[in-house]
């Protein structure tokens, strides 16, 4: 029997107090569902070169966890990860800062090969590919997909994605580099692309959004709000996320329709991520000023406008959170999918579900369809979206969850990870080898 092994940046390890929620938690369902290792960096920084990984075993999976030196947390994920690859893909190219002794996982397939490694190897990237225009901002950006192209699997999150990555591959090595059925073939290699959504377990949110709504932090909540309605936000604190442009359509969502002020109020949950990257310092303070400013003008002796929390909450309370408001505000600059978006409508009381407001921007976007559709810089279009979420009549709310859930349930956690490893194991029989029994997979970090 195969087994699959996963490399990622981060590597969670459950604990009875912690539900790895996002990416984490569809990877998880991966490994559970087939066994095997997973491996990564713990989130440690040591003195020293590790000896060796750290394994945990729990139920099927073996956890294998290193620390990085204080040398490779800098030239790897404060340098090519946060520096230059994530403001690249999200189209932020004013923050690239590259240098060249930097490095990054991507290569990882040049180097099984070097090793020998003959089992199918594959990629799925869950942020945004950039098109070939922006790509070219990064000097090693042939570099870069030259070693992408060493895995038998790249795999995005929509088909938009694809279609850049494509543009790159055209620019570099021509339009006859696209083979047949879409493809690459170059460099002396075939390596298969798909679009592969990642999804929910729908049917585990319903149930825990459910029973969180009887808990004490979701009870509180609801007091809290004294029967005004509630609009939601959660996010990591992060440039990516739009969260000052989201703030300021909150304020003139309440200039424009001033019969909203005083009844309702508007909930961010945004932990604090990344806390040595500079550029979030930055943007925790003015996260802070729109706030600010916004409660400042509006607020009144019994009522805060926007509930700003920089604070982590457990992932099933964060689903009693959503189930019990009235509308979901998800409205990225840019992001691969967005599972806030899918969690959003999954956790919503079918006979009774708020609204979906999503960018359209996010790659969410491409399948609910469903939700209220904004240019997360359109202040005035995010702000008139609020306006028509908290109007919107039950049979219309109604018809829009309904729709978009079973959008959730076709392409749900058990469906992308299926798709992947099954796509993967199409491309490549390998050789009989000591290593012919691993399948391998890895994704950006």
């Amino acid at each position: 029997m195969s087994r699959l092994v996963s490399v990622s940046n981060r590597v969670t390890v459950p604990r009875r107090s912690v539900t790895p929620g996002g990416l984490a938690l569809g990877v998880h369902a991966a490994m559970q569902a087939r066994g095997g290792l997973w491996f990564g960096w713990s989130g440690e920084v040591a003195e020293r070169e590790p000896d060796a990984a750290r394994i945990v075993i729990r139920d099927r999976i073996a956890y294998g966890t290193i620390e990085l030196t204080q040398a490779d947390h800098e030239q790897y994920y404060l340098g090519f990860c946060n520096g230059a690859l994530w403001p690249l893909f999200h189209y932020f190219l004013d923050a690239v800062h590259y240098h060249d002794e930097q490095y990054h996982l991507i290569p990882l397939a040049q180097e099984l090969r070097a090793l020998g490694a003959q089992q199918p190897v594959g990629f799925f990237l869950h942020i945004p590919f950039p098109h070939v225009e922006a790509l070219r901002a990064l000097p090693v950006y042939g570099e870069l997909m030259r070693a992408l192209i060493d895995f038998d699997l790249v795999a995005f999150q929509t088909e938009r994605d694809l279609e850049c990555f494509r543009s790159a591959v055209v620019d570099l090595w021509g339009p006859e580099a696209i083979a047949a059925d879409g493809g690459v073939v170059a460099c002396g290699r075939r390596t298969c692309l798909d679009h592969i959504p990642i999804g929910v377990d729908v049917d585990a949110i319903q149930a825990a959004a459910l029973a969180a709504s009887s808990s004490e932090a979701v009870q509180r909540m609801v007091a809290g709000l004294v029967g005004r309605r509630c609009v939601i936000g959660v996010d990591r604190l992060d440039y990516s996320k739009g969260l000052v442009e989201r703030f300021d359509a909150y304020a003139r969502f309440l200039e424009e329709y001033p019969e909203n002020q005083g009844r309702v109020t508007f909930l961010q949950i945004a932990p604090l991520s990344r806390t040595d990257v500079r550029a979030y310092a930055h943007l925790r303070r003015s996260l802070e000023q729109a706030a600010g400013r916004a409660n400042g003008k509006y607020a009144d002796t019994d009522w805060t406008p926007i509930r700003y929390l920089n604070r982590n909450y457990p992932h099933q309370c964060v689903l009693g959170f959503m189930r019990a408001s009235q509308v979901g505000l998800v409205t990225p600059l840019r992001d691969g999918m967005n599972l806030v978006a899918k969690e959003f409508v999954a956790a919503q009381d079918p006979d009774d579900p708020g609204v979906l407001v999503l960018s359209t921007l996010a790659g969410a976007a491409r399948e609910l369809a469903g939700a209220l559709l904004v240019n997360p810089k359109d202040t005035r279009g995010v702000a008139r979206a609020i306006q028509q979420a908290l109007q919107m009549r039950l049979p219309e709310r109604r018809d829009r969850h309904q729709q978009m859930l079973e959008v959730l349930r076709r392409n749900d956690i058990a469906a992308w990870h299926t798709r992947f490893v099954e796509r993967l194991q199409a491309t490549h029989t390998p050789a009989p080898s000591a290593l012919s029994t691993t399948r391998v997979t890895a994704k950006a970090s």
